[in-house]
């Protein structure tokens, strides 16, 4: 009876945790340089991956700047490209990476022996992407705002997400190269943040002006789309407001 007390007493609330980008995003450019030799053959190819910031905000566009040079035998068939979130659980020591984003190109392919290729790729990872997957790692839900893929882990100066408890998220951009069938894949990760614009910044007051403006067009595509029925109601009310009138002057 004790217990059936207390929870008629308790109160249940939803508490929603975020972590905010710094004031400024610096000037640190992520970037990675890997190369593959292969057996039995000389040279080698080189991959570098550049991006153009280190901290994104939801629904920015991540651009990719790829850079291959081949000094090998082999070609390079297509091109991969995925945005990679990282989710560590610390309380069961359990890891796993789901793709949130990604692309696939044949552009500039066959990249053949002795050429190179620069191109930027654009990926922009949403959690409205992945609506139908699971795993995928999520901002709460609050009230009418749209739910957001979850924000990178923030620790503090001088300590790694090693040491952050509960669930640790991270990102990275992948590229991999297909080398062929006997030259396999080549691939390189390039990790960044993807965070909530801080407080009374002016991209989050832009990302509020787009969340009201899609939610205006969001009403008026609905009004829009109901208005001939409701006027059709509203003249079939106003006959019967009609007819009752003149049955009691009548």
């Amino acid at each position: 009876e004790d217990d059936r007390q207390h929870k008629r007493s308790m109160v249940s609330l939803v508490i929603k945790k975020l972590q905010y980008a710094p004031p400024t995003r610096g000037q640190r450019l992520p970037s990675s340089l890997v190369s593959k030799g292969f057996t039995f053959s000389n040279g080698k190819i080189s991959l570098e991956v550049t991006l153009d910031r280190e901290i994104y905000y939801h629904g920015e566009k991540v651009a990719a700047t790829v850079q291959i040079s081949n000094n090998s035998k082999k070609s390079v068939k297509n091109i991969k490209c995925f945005i990679v979130q990282h989710t560590e659980i610390t309380m069961v020591n359990a890891q796993f990476s789901k793709h949130v984003a990604q692309l696939e190109t044949k552009e500039g392919c066959p990249i053949t022996p002795g050429a190179n290729l620069s191109k930027t790729f654009y990926l922009i990872p949403l959690a409205a992407n992945n609506k139908d997957r699971h795993g995928i790692a999520l901002d709460g839900h609050l009230k009418d705002e749209d739910v957001n893929l979850a924000s990178s882990t923030l620790v503090q100066e001088g300590k790694s997400t090693g040491d952050a408890c509960g669930i640790v998220i991270s990102y990275s951009v992948r590229i991999k190269l297909n080398c062929g069938t006997l030259g396999g894949e080549m691939q390189t990760d390039v990790p960044f943040k993807l965070l909530q614009p801080a407080p009374g910044s002016v991209e989050k007051k832009r990302s509020n002006a787009m969340k009201k403006m899609k939610s205006i067009e969001q009403h008026r595509g609905v009004k829009g789309y109901y208005q001939d029925d409701d006027d059709n109601i509203v003249f079939e009310d106003f006959a019967k407001m009609r007819m009752n009138n003149v049955n009691m002057d009548d």
